[in-house]
């Protein structure tokens, strides 16, 4: 009896824990929209000051696209893990480490092209 429901704990406890396959995915899709989001706001407004056109928007188009490869990077890591390796909570630093990256760059890219093409517009 003792032994069956011990078996079911840890049935549940494995059922709780994170997938750490799905929340990368998850946090992938969500940063690649914070990023596009950026992009659009902000970069392409700092390039239609300085180049009149739909060049900024083809721009953008490029901006995108450059970054799915880099995404994917952080995705692939992450969906290749058998399904026990895919919940093992030793996992959740090496996680984090991945998640701040990917999160750092998902933010912190579309600021820095805006200062840049600001100093390119500005000095012209």
């Amino acid at each position: 009896m003792m032994s069956e429901l011990s078996h079911r704990n840890r049935e549940a406890t494995h059922e709780r824990s994170r997938d750490w396959r799905k929340a990368m995915s998850d946090h992938v899709a969500y940063a690649l929209l914070v990023y596009t989001a950026l992009q659009i706001f902000m970069t392409v407004k700092a390039m239609s000051d300085g180049m009149p056109s739909i060049l900024p928007y083809m721009a953008l188009v490029v901006l995108v696209a450059a970054i799915i490869p880099a995404c994917r990077w952080f995705e692939k890591r992450w969906t290749g893990l058998n399904d026990a390796d895919a919940r093992d909570p030793a996992l959740e630093s090496e996680f984090r480490r991945d998640i701040t990256g990917l999160w750092l760059m998902a933010i912190l890219l579309p600021l820095a092209l805006t200062a840049i093409f600001k100093l390119v517009f500005s000095a012209a």
